[in-house]
């Protein structure tokens, strides 16, 4: 491991290669990848990230119909944490036209269909995996499905929209979804959450991939931060979150790492997840979600294992590339390291800013 510390200066490189970054309206890793970049901002107490972020949103609100498809990957809750700083009257018209769209999505219980076609995601398992013949047929058609992913998307999103266009019914979408995921994806067997769902078969697949425990339990922590008292389910998503919290820890490896499969030591070292545990763990404890004395150690070292992944230019070593996905467990083990991207350089700074307001509250 590399003996590097978390500075400022360092803080401000991590930024600038996701600034970076080739951005699209929108892609996966877009909401935690501003979220990070509106953290830096905050962290430096210079405007110029937050201010990127802004007018990457207000470019999209000028022109963001058709909604398309993957506008579910959109960085709602970003996006409403600069309508509340700024008061921007068009991004605030422009982020409630993209919620009501997404929540009148087609659903299966409570939560929206990610893809109707799966094939968007689904693809021939990478390392030359083969898949068996009932695998290929399925393969042909597999229908629509739901992501894990998504819950980090969508229900922060409504939770938060609800302090900005209240009595809309957000609050109550959001933990009804969120907890839809959990109905759908929870893994009994091993008291985590399954890559995606498919309809057709009515069953979910792929256990323990790592950073999607990270979407999961940021999504249960910032649904929890924003649903207002007395809500439905409130109690259920904070309690999911500090089970699901609970359960990783089980999986955390003596350098504060976790494998690519949490719970499979063969599918090999993959560095995201250091990151999106570190940002939960501390956000968590702050909120009062995560009691501190259980929390505090594994925090740390999460947080000293994502600094031991960066290198001298800013750049989070070890993180896959887009996972996509694929019927066999097996593809998730070869999926390239070392890619330059939001769903890495993001949570790098959204656990920098965790832990220093955690340590600032803990004073």
């Amino acid at each position: 491991m590399m003996d590097i510390k978390l500075t400022d200066s360092l803080i401000g490189a991590v930024a600038a290669r996701l600034g970076a970054h080739d951005f699209k309206c929108w892609f996966y890793g877009d909401s935690v990848g501003f979220e990070g970049l509106i953290a830096a901002s905050d962290m430096l107490g210079q405007p110029g990230w937050f201010n990127f972020s802004h007018g990457f949103f207000r470019a999209w609100a000028t022109r963001m119909l058709p909604f398309m498809p993957d506008d579910n990957t959109a960085p709602g809750h970003a996006m409403c944490v600069v309508v509340e700083r700024t008061g921007d009257a068009v991004l605030r018209d422009a982020v409630i036209a993209l919620a009501r769209d997404l929540r009148a999505r087609r659903k299966v219980g409570s939560v929206s269909v990610t893809f109707e076609d799966s094939l968007r995601s689904l693809r021939t398992p990478y390392g030359g995996v083969q898949l068996s013949a009932a695998e290929a047929e399925q393969m042909k058609s597999p229908g629509p499905g739901i992501w894990l992913d998504c819950m980090h998307f969508d229900p922060p999103f409504f939770a938060h929209l609800d302090k900005i266009d209240p009595d809309q019914g957000w609050a109550e979408t959001a933990a009804a979804e969120i907890l839809g995921y959990r109905d759908l994806l929870l893994d009994p067997s091993t008291g985590l959450y399954n890559h995606f769902w498919l309809e057709k078969a009515q069953c979910s697949y792929t256990q323990g991939w790592g950073r999607g425990q990270g979407w999961a339990l940021l999504g249960l922590i910032d649904v929890a931060e924003h649903l207002p008292e007395g809500i439905s389910g409130a109690t259920d998503v904070r309690e999911e979150a500090l089970r699901l919290a609970r359960r990783m820890l089980d999986y955390q490896l003596p350098d504060g790492n976790w494998h690519c499969m949490v719970h499979e030591a063969e599918s090999g070292p993959e560095s995201s997840t250091a990151a999106f545990m570190a940002t939960a763990f501390f956000r968590g404890m702050r909120l009062g979600l995560l009691p501190y004395e259980e929390f505090t150690n594994a925090a740390e070292r999460a947080y000293r294992a994502m600094e031991a992944n960066l290198d001298a230019e800013g750049n989070l070593l070890g993180v896959s590339a887009a996972v996509m996905s694929a019927l066999v467990q097996q593809h998730y083990w070869h999926v390239p390291l070392d890619r330059i991207v939001p769903w890495g350089q993001g949570p790098a700074l959204t656990a920098a800013a965790a832990r220093r307001i955690w340590q600032a509250q803990s004073e």
